[in-house]
């Protein structure tokens, strides 16, 4: 095949060049003007390709070293800042919403009150960011006719597109010492690395025009250095000026980069109203344990993606789809922090299995209409009163959920907004297709301003969820694990030398290590995996323990060689490693000495939410200081506070994964056998509650509902700790995964629970806000149970607390003023608690001898008469007229 023949530049438009001269003087706007980018839309540039010729000489000019370099730097500052008024009036014509409003404080104050600093920063901004533009402009041209620099031009004009936001920003008052501060520093910043890549043109010389393909890799370098340089200053800005989590609004604007977000302080009715709705609170992507990428990796994925989020001819939905281990959480993290800092973040949940209310899927979309609601006003216009008038939307299925309190508010307000949604595969879901997916299949045409990343592992019903055709063809798929193996690796390496260098700083006697041979080993060793990286970097950074032993002994621990090759199957690489910490850290003990190890590492992976180390002891029947050396000697792979009253949790998911399957963790000692381990966790919650529970629990005044009790918190924390807490709220998902076979060790016990503790369990779970939570108990013990006496209490139970549901729920203290004595006489609930009734009383007249079989009746203006059967065969629904009754077919 004959070579292709480079195509000759063709020859520039005087016009173009003319163009394009001055406004490398000028600044931003007119440059974007010559490259026919919309100015208007700063944050979705999309440069046309510049036509290259003559404009070499004036790029060159600009780059190269020299007097007369320095002479039209000067000249390119002096017409920055003599146009800056100019542009500053341009901006005010074309862009209201970046003038800033002056703070109510800041009003009236003369010239001389305002601190001299300010002038500092704005004479360094206005010469700072003049260079710097001009800088970038010259670069772009150089870049300009390559066709397979697409990165680097689309970085150069995303930057510019910052820098002169920074730039329009900056020429405002900075309000406060805080922020004179961060502008300082960005500033000290910017200029650094603008001087690198001046030096870096000065040194490779007027020959940078031609060869410049050698130096892209330092050219991507110092652009993400520009880049990190805004995203921080960004970040500290927003994250100080407004909280756009779960926090009220503290400042009457939010400014990204100059681009004003009215966001007025919000009416403190409308935060209740928001507040009542059911959402995670620890949802966002600053919670949790995950880092962002480091500098450097991920580029290929990152830059996609950040493309991604503001080209809108792309599909709206995006899968990133990795195995685990492959870093998806720490990209979605840097996703979500990045268009937060870009002002473009509306929402993110970040799932765990971890916690109940981040693996439950009915909490997702609620918590995504509550941080939207605080981050914009015009949707909170519209969410607020469609809550206020429809309380119970929050429990509707996922359909009307995203349909009433997402799709609506976003169709009206016109709001253009990206959604993160990280591990969505670590929820509970039964469907064959994921059920978030079907529905968000079915709606996401409606809103097209809006993009949704979405990170899983390639599990069945997430294959299938983005395999349904309204969704298939809506979604880009980027698979992690296919990255180029070279590239992954160089990432790998990368960030093994960071936390190297970090260990060395803070560590003695580190000189030359490691060496590259064992660079070349972990990196091997690690296949792919950045959680083997992060493992292995916590499990040799272990507090008073010596790196080098340590990674001397991982290395030896971890030996598994064939022909002077590691061998790497599936898995093999992260359970050699987990294999090889576990015996490090206990040794080849036989199982039968040491059954605590195993008891302690099952309460931490099957645990419904995270155990604190003193919850753990006092579940399991452990003095507290035999549960910290355990958890202690397997810290690398934990979330392991120094406080014992914190929670601990699994440093990742594969952890959990490695010991429950016998397959991976072939030593008896440390594997898990969930229905052993829940049936333990089972037998602790009964014991501590048939223990600890007695009557008015929290000392409450006789008679109050809860909501009367203003320090009800406060009284909560200090007689309700939280090991019976979650002995409370988790008996019965325990029960929920115990075998049948369990069933003579765990009925007597259970049985004595609810013969003697049962109204006092209601009691804390009114107090919790959690009296839902007794139904969803009862009925998964009815469903254990076979036939029996414990089977009838709890049939009577559920007739009680779905009589007495509002009573409860809204004051303990009257489950034995109102509900007891208003029990039916025969009930067993009346029979074994009439004593705890208070005041002692006795209805003469008017009791119901059995329970009523309507259980509950709702009210609706549009019902028609018609009865139907449930899909059990144990209720019925009977609408009549207005009314619909919930009928016990049994009663």
């Amino acid at each position: 095949m004959p070579a292709k023949k480079s195509k000759k530049p063709s020859k520039p438009d005087a016009n173009l060049w003319v163009g394009i001269s001055t406004n490398l003087a000028v600044g931003p706007l007119g440059f974007r003007a010559a490259l026919d980018i919309n100015p208007k839309d700063e944050d979705n540039p999309e440069p046309s390709r510049v036509v290259f010729g003559e404009i070499e000489s004036r790029a060159q000019e600009t780059l190269a070293p020299g007097p007369s370099s320095a002479v039209a730097m000067r000249d390119i500052e002096q017409d920055d800042r003599t146009t800056r008024g100019n542009i500053g009036q341009i901006r005010q014509e074309d862009e209201p919403a970046m003038e800033p409003k002056v703070p109510e404080q800041e009003r009236g104050k003369t010239t001389f009150e305002a601190p001299i600093v300010r002038n500092d920063v704005e004479e360094a901004a206005s010469s700072g960011f003049g260079t710097l533009k001009s800088l970038l402009e010259a670069i772009y041209v150089v870049y300009a006719n390559r066709e397979e620099s697409v990165v680097i031009k689309d970085k150069i004009g995303s930057l510019l597109s910052r820098v002169a936001s920074l730039d329009a920003l900056f020429a405002t008052r900075p309000g406060d010492i805080a922020e004179q501060r961060r502008r300082s520093g960005v500033i000290r910043e910017l200029k650094d690395v603008e001087g690198q890549l001046r030096l870096l043109s000065e040194e490779s010389g007027p020959q940078w025009l031609i060869n410049h393909a050698q130096h892209d890799e330092d050219v991507l370098g110092l652009l993400e250095d520009l880049r990190e340089a805004i995203f921080h200053y960004q970040m500290v800005r927003r994250t100080r000026i407004g909280d756009e989590g779960f926090r009220p609004i503290v400042s009457d604007y939010h400014y990204v980069l100059g681009q004003r977000n009215n966001s007025s302080r919000q009416d403190p009715a409308e935060s209740v109203i928001l507040n009542n709705l059911r959402y995670a609170q620890k949802a966002e992507f600053r919670h949790g344990s995950h880092d962002r990428c480091l500098k450097g990796t991920r580029r290929t994925v990152l830059d996609e993606i950040e493309l991604w989020t503001r080209d809108f001819h792309k599909p709206p939905v995006y899968w990133l789809n990795g195995l685990a281990g492959t870093g998806k959480s720490t990209i979605a993290r840097t996703v979500a922090e990045r268009a937060f800092a870009d002002g473009k973040l509306g929402a993110s949940f970040f799932c765990s299995r971890d916690f109940e209310d981040l693996r439950n899927l009915q909490f997702i979309f609620p918590t995504i209409a509550a941080q939207l609601a605080r981050r914009y006003t015009e949707f909170r216009a519209i969410l607020v009163p469609l809550v206020q008038s429809d309380p119970e939307v929050v429990h509707e299925s996922l359909y009307g959920q995203m349909d009433k309190l997402v799709v609506q508010p976003l169709v009206e307000s016109a709001i253009s907004t990206v959604i993160v949604i990280d591990a969505l595969d670590e929820c509970e879901d039964d469907e064959p297709a994921s059920a978030i997916l079907s529905v968000l299949g079915q709606f996401v045409n409606e809103i097209p301003k809006v993009k949704f990343f979405v990170t899983g592992r390639p599990e069945p019903r997430i294959r299938n969820g983005f395999r349904l055709p309204l969704l298939a063809k809506e979604a880009d798929i980027f698979v992690l694990h296919e990255v180029n193996s070279g590239q992954v690796n160089n990432d790998i390496r990368l960030f093994y030398r960071h936390n190297c260098s970090e260990i060395q700083r803070r560590r003695q006697g580190l000189d030359g290590w490691p060496t590259e041979e064992q660079l070349d080993l972990l990196c091997d060793r690690a296949a792919g995996l950045f959680i083997y990286a992060m493992a292995t970097l916590r499990f040799i950074d272990q507090k008073n323990q010596n790196p080098k032993k340590q990674l001397d002994l991982l290395i030896r621990s971890q030996e598994s060689v064939s022909e002077g090759k590691i061998k790497l199957r599936a898995n093999m690489t992260l359970d050699s490693l987990y294999m090889s910490i576990l015996h490090e850290a206990f040794g080849d003990n036989d199982p039968r000495h040491d059954p605590k190890v195993q008891s302690v590492l099952g309460a931490v992976i099957l645990a419904t939410n995270p155990l604190s180390p003193s919850a753990i002891a006092a579940l399991l029947g452990l003095d507290p200081g035999d549960v910290s050396p355990v958890l202690s000697s397997v810290h690398s792979l934990l979330v392991l506070p120094e406080d014992i009253t914190l929670p601990v949790q699994p440093f990742h998911k594969s952890f959990p994964d490695f010991l429950i399957d016998m397959a991976r963790c072939t030593d008896s000692r440390f594997h898990i056998c969930p229905p052993d381990q829940h049936t333990e966790l089972l037998v602790g919650c009964l014991g501590l509650m048939n223990q600890k529970l007695e009557q008015n629990m929290c000392k409450l005044p006789n008679g109050v509902t809860n909501m009367e009790v203003k320090d009800l918190k406060q009284r909560t924390e200090q007689h309700i700790d939280k090991s019976l807490e979650y002995a409370c709220r988790s008996w019965y998902k325990h029960l929920s995964n115990v075998t049948s076979t369990q069933m003579l060790k765990i009925t007597p016990i259970l049985h004595q629970f609810l013969e003697e503790k049962f109204l006092f369990w209601l009691e804390v779970l009114s107090v919790l806000g959690a009296t839902r939570e007794a139904v969803d108990a009862l009925k998964a013990t009815e469903k254990w149970l076979n036939v029996s006496e414990t089977l009838e209490l709890t049939t009577d139970y559920i007739h009680f607390i779905l009589k007495f549901f509002d009573v409860i729920s809204t004051s303990a203290s009257h489950i034995y003023i109102s509900a007891l004595p208003l029990s039916p006489q025969t009930s067993i609930v009346c029979k074994l608690y009439k004593q705890y009734a208070s005041p002692p009383v006795r209805i003469v007249q008017g009791l119901p001898i059995s329970w009523d079989p309507v259980l509950a009746t709702m009210y609706d203006e549009d019902f028609q008469e018609i009865a139907t059967w449930s899909p059990c065969s144990r209720f019925i629904a009977v609408a009549k007229s207005t009314t619909i009754e919930i009928l016990d077919a049994a009663t």
